[in-house]
């Protein structure tokens, strides 16, 4: 029998997450272990595609959740088939952050309670290898910096002001000869 890579006295028991994914369940962390098989066949029948571009479509940071991880997420764990240490993949929310895990061996998926729903929300449960990738990491960054920059933008001017400079930008910058007009405003405030 396999046991919890958290709880090792734990055995896995057969279930199946939100979206027909087989998965090998602790009963007592309700956490799950994914095999690699049964992951590439669940992608198959959702109609990822080997090698698919992958953009995020929600930034983490910015998901409103009252998500907790679990008091087991920074437990070091071994892979419950091949006993290999798993790898971690950091994914940061609003308040909280937590770790997928992925064996580095045999390429299965260790997700704590709560983590699947989570990742399901942020469209990135079909693509978990993702999470582990330097893209993963430097897309994320530049949502979070894109953000961080209109949310100053909204404190700094207020919302009223805000909302007209973000709608002029996307104006210029969608237009053939947007350029002009952030030279205008550059030239402008030059003076």
């Amino acid at each position: 029998m396999v046991k919890c890579p958290k709880e090792p006295k734990v055995d896995l028991e057969p279930g199946t997450l939100p979206g027909e994914l087989t998965g090998q369940c602790c009963s007592d962390c309700d956490g799950v272990w994914i095999r690699p098989e049964h992951y590439a066949e669940w992608q198959a029948s959702q109609g990822v595609l080997p090698d698919q571009e992958i953009q995020v479509a929600v930034v983490p940071s910015q998901l409103p959740t009252t998500f907790q991880p679990s008091s087991l997420d920074n437990r070091a764990a071994l892979c419950p088939d091949c006993q290999h240490y798993l790898a971690r993949g950091r994914v940061q929310l609003q308040d909280t952050s937590f770790f997928v895990e992925r064996c580095p061996n045999c390429k299965g998926y260790w997700c704590d309670r709560g983590e699947w729903d989570i990742l399901q929300q942020l469209q990135l449960d079909k693509h978990l290898d993702y999470i582990f990738s330097d893209a993963w990491q430097t897309q994320v960054k530049a949502l979070e910096f894109v953000a961080r920059e209109r949310k100053a933008i909204i404190e700094k001017l207020g919302p009223d002001i805000a909302s007209k400079i973000f709608e002029l930008a996307d104006l210029l910058e969608n237009h053939p000869n947007g350029d002009f007009g952030v030279a205008y405003l550059m030239r402008r405030f030059d003076e």
